[in-house]
């Protein structure tokens, strides 16, 4: 497993972009989070709400119906969309605020893009008993109402970007400003593996479950490791807890399938690895889609949780050395993977883990019957029904004939 510098740098990338008064603070967040990562006590209970309300191990599946249409290699995927609430993220929060509630911290505030972040960090607050704070894109605000209600719901206040393209950057923009105002109660809680150090490392190791338990379930089904595991990268955090485990094992293949959007024309994608260049943004130093000025890009996915114009900086580094390959997915070929799966497996993924298993649908086929694929299905797509249905019967799309 790579590991940051003590200043927080996979490589190049990563380190803390930040005024000295935000460095003070997040210096005191990487030292309790050093100091509780392997302590007993703080493992015990961690690991007690990951089986006890987030419903772990969830399984590794086969899907026979979907190995048999494509031909060639057989698709495994990851169940995280079976977890309390539906997707992967609430393997983050509980860890982040059992060390929020640790450092005496007594709100939460947080970014999120499809809502899956925001209704883990919602629901792990409620059950914490703490007050929360959750910005959001007005842009998703709208494409995500089922979100928003849970949210509010769980008692969280969920406030609405109106600035820029009112998505996730912004989110990110304006819960960082709020959080600086009142950073001695209030601990952020940020949810993708983005951001200044310790928070990419930090994510990264609260996350790092679905790959253990991903490996050991692969070994006790097939007798080795995969030949590929695929997930879908918008800021990365799904992406590395699945490679995580498997990047000393140099025979995996590791995949993230970034979004084309509607073409790879200026803001009509947020394929931040495949076009992008280094820069800094939001703190810290990683691959970055820019505008003409130098500044963030316009960026645009069909999936909420994909369109943000940087990336990860553990996986920037592991492009530069060749450990990861990053490709993309356009909408359209998201949604092909999101019908097929529901007709063929019963199975509805997110919208942003229909990117990961487009590339799966794409390269199987190609692959012998040996072959062995693990695709990350990060999120379950019934936030997506209702966005997906408007579509269809606008006549934006049309539901592919299988």
């Amino acid at each position: 497993m790579n590991m940051p510098t003590a200043d927080g740098f996979f490589g190049a990338y990563g380190g803390q972009y930040v005024p000295e008064p935000i460095k003070d603070i997040l210096n005191e967040l990487a030292e309790a989070f050093e100091r509780y990562r392997n302590d007993p006590d703080f493992l015990k209970e961690y690991e007690y709400y990951q089986r006890q309300f987030t419903g772990r191990p969830n399984p590794l599946y086969f899907c026979a119906n979907l190995t048999r249409r494509c031909g060639g290699a057989k698709i495994y995927l990851k169940r995280e969309d079976l977890n309390h609430l539906g997707a992967h993220k609430v393997n983050n929060t509980i860890g982040q605020i059992l060390l929020a509630k640790r450092m005496g911290k007594k709100k939460i505030i947080a970014e999120t893009g499809a809502g899956q972040h925001g209704v883990a960090t919602a629901a792990t607050a409620a059950l914490m008993g703490m007050e929360c704070t959750i910005h959001m894109g007005a842009v998703d605000v709208e494409r995500q109402k089922l979100n928003v209600f849970r949210m509010q719901m769980m008692g969280a206040r969920v406030v609405p970007a109106e600035s820029g393209q009112k998505t996730l950057k912004e989110a990110v923009d304006e819960a960082l400003m709020a959080w600086v105002q009142d950073a001695r109660n209030t601990f952020y809680l940020l949810g993708s593996a983005v951001g200044p150090h310790p928070y990419p490392l930090m994510v990264r190791e609260f996350q790092s479950i679905v790959g253990r338990e991903a490996k050991a379930q692969i070994l006790e089904a097939e007798g080795r490791l995969p030949d590929y595991c695929i997930a879908c990268v918008g800021g990365g955090s799904n992406a590395i807890g699945l490679f995580a485990e498997f990047i000393p094992h140099e025979e995996v293949r590791l995949v993230g399938v970034e979004p084309a959007g509607r073409g790879l024309g200026y803001g009509e994608h947020a394929a931040t690895l495949c076009l992008g260049e280094p820069g800094v943004m939001h703190g810290f130093n990683s691959y970055m889609l820019k505008d003409p000025k130098g500044e963030p890009a316009e960026v645009y996915s069909i999936s909420a949780g994909l369109d943000y114009p940087s990336v990860g900086p553990e996986h920037a580094h592991m492009k530069d050395i060749g450990r990861a390959e990053y490709v993309h997915a356009s909408d359209q070929e998201a949604l092909d993977a999101f019908f097929l799966l529901s007709r063929t497996e019963g199975i509805i993924p997110a919208l942003e883990s229909s990117h990961a298993l487009a590339h799966a649908l794409r390269i199987a086929p190609k692959l012998s019957p040996e072959t062995i694929i693990i695709v990350n299905l990060s999120g379950r797509g019934d936030k997506d029904v209702e966005q997906v249905e408007r579509m269809v019967e606008s006549g934006e799309i049309v539901p592919p004939t299988l």
